[in-house]
């Protein structure tokens, strides 16, 4: 069995296998040839006692395709909550509390025909790069071409993927005009991806200059608050949510004149929507703006079973409501096969973790 760190999977997962991989599970699921198990928190009453308030979490989520060949589960073990910055803006935070000030956060896969456990990998650079390659697959898909300016809220590691894989499927993008709540992040934020990208990345001082002129608004934030006022937003934008209600918060990125403005709304997973009670999302349901079978799944439209963008004019959602186990096996299992030609990582004996009686 393969130990892979973050470092050894930066070294071979980019952008564009990570999007290839997520877009070829997400067909495999709506075709059904993947599963997936709905995301979990449990929050358990011990605390951080440097960090009132912050409490032991543990997430899961698991999932496998046909086409990975695995079946993986991806956990993280947390100390998790809520903080407030110096301008009284929220957002959630996990605390690095593992020995040496570190996180929690491992992949484990499993041969779908052997059964046996074939790799444990760091979650973090997988994290961040699944979340902004399925959202430039939203993007792809619903948002209006020729756009030449977008705006971005957050400046942090979710906004850096989303950035780079934003860039990707629509590169005609001049200017991304970005908001965080911290002037020193943001400001910091366009400077150095000006210079990776070599595109202009203004760092804006309020959260309307990331939404007027911008047909093309990301959220990529770790916000309990909606980020901007939909009345902002241009007719025929595209917007993009990584945050809703998870179960246990009810933080979210979008507010109700956003979701009530919106012509078509599709997420990554409907599920997910009535399993954390996503009300955000059902707003619009709720209040009739539309039924609940005008919101589809990201899988129906790389199928062809949904149009894409059917208009100019049209505003369109898409909510990236969740993070999903078959996303971790679909990437996991892309990154081990490039790790494994490369002798990337460490072996240990996998008879370490086979019994001879039955579970």
């Amino acid at each position: 069995m393969r130990v892979l760190s973050n470092a050894d999977v930066e070294q071979v997962l980019t952008p564009a296998e990570c999007m290839s991989a997520l877009e070829t599970a997400y067909v495999e699921l709506a075709q059904g040839k993947g599963a997936n198990r709905p995301r979990n928190h449990t929050y358990f009453p011990v605390e951080d006692e440097r960090h009132p308030g912050f409490r032991f979490r543990f997430k899961s989520q698991e999932g496998g395709t046909v086409g990975s060949g695995v079946w993986a589960l991806r956990i993280t073990s947390d100390i998790a909550g809520v903080e407030t910055l110096a301008n009284g803006v929220q957002r959630r935070r996990l605390i690095p509390a593992a020995p040496g000030g570190r996180y929690v956060g491992l992949v484990t896969l499993y041969s779908l025909t052997t059964l046996e456990p074939l790799a444990i990998l760091h979650d973090s650079v997988i994290q961040k790069m699944r979340v902004g390659a399925t959202s430039a697959l939203g993007i792809r898909e619903l948002a209006p071409t020729g756009v030449p300016v977008a705006g971005m809220f957050g400046s942090g590691w979710q906004a850096e993927a989303h950035l780079e894989c934003l860039l990707m499927v629509r590169p005609e993008i001049e200017e991304v005009r970005v908001y965080s709540p911290t002037p020193a992040n943001r400001e910091k934020f366009a400077a150095t991806w000006s210079e990776r990208t070599g595109k202009r990345i203004v760092a804006v001082d309020e959260p309307r200059g990331a939404v007027e002129g911008c047909r093309i608004v990301t959220c990529a934030t770790a916000a309990m608050d909606p980020c901007f006022d939909g009345a902002w937003l241009e007719p025929g934008s595209h917007v993009t949510a990584i945050t809703s209600p998870d179960g246990t918060a009810t933080r979210r990125e979008l507010d109700d004149a956003t979701f009530d403005e919106a012509d078509r709304i599709v997420v990554l997973s409907r599920e997910q929507v009535h399993h954390d009670k996503q009300f955000d999302i059902l707003g619009p349901v709720e209040r009739g703006r539309m039924g609940w079978d005008d919101i589809h799944e990201l899988g129906d439209l790389l199928t062809g079973a949904r149009p894409g963008r059917t208009r100019d004019g049209e505003t369109t959602i898409f909510a990236n409501n969740t993070g999903m186990g078959l996303q971790f096996a679909a990437v996991c299992a892309r990154a081990l096969a490039l790790a494994e030609e490369r002798g990337l990582g460490h072996e240990v004996p996998t008879d370490w973790f086979l019994e001879e009686t039955s579970p």
